[in-house]
């Protein structure tokens, strides 16, 4: 997967895809920056030092592509993401939406489901998801 995939991501994608991919590597990076603040004492409020604020800024992107994409692979629009303007509810259906419950079978509104890894794309007329 390129860097230009990894920031916007079409079609839909798979749990696992959404996990490794997206979830542990920008939480990851998170705990990275949030560790490398604390070391050089930068802390500019609301839990971000300019590390963290550098990181939070180049993952916002993805972030959103990654849950539109697991949104698609449930057969719901990129307009569930206003949830997570809900405070606390948003946020844990958001979570259980994306990272637990499986996609629909088969095609649904947003294209063909996810090709299994190293798999042949179930339709090569269409966009595949980078899984």
């Amino acid at each position: 997967m390129s860097i230009g995939q990894w920031y916007v991501s079409r079609g839909r994608i798979t749990r696992r895809t959404f996990w490794l991919t997206y979830v542990l590597p920008i939480l990851g990076a998170s705990i990275v920056a949030a560790v490398i603040d604390a070391l050089i004492g930068s802390d500019y409020g609301a839990g971000y030092g300019i590390v963290g604020a550098l990181v939070a800024l180049a993952t916002i992107v993805p972030s959103i592509s990654s849950t539109v994409t697991r949104l698609h692979d449930r057969d719901h629009s990129a307009w569930w993401l206003l949830f997570g303007l809900i405070p606390l509810v948003g946020g844990i259906l958001l979570l259980i939406q994306t990272g637990f419950l499986p996609g629909t079978e088969g095609p649904n509104s947003y294209g063909p489901p996810p090709a299994p890894v190293g798999g042949p794309l179930a339709d090569p007329g269409y966009p595949q998801s980078y899984s």
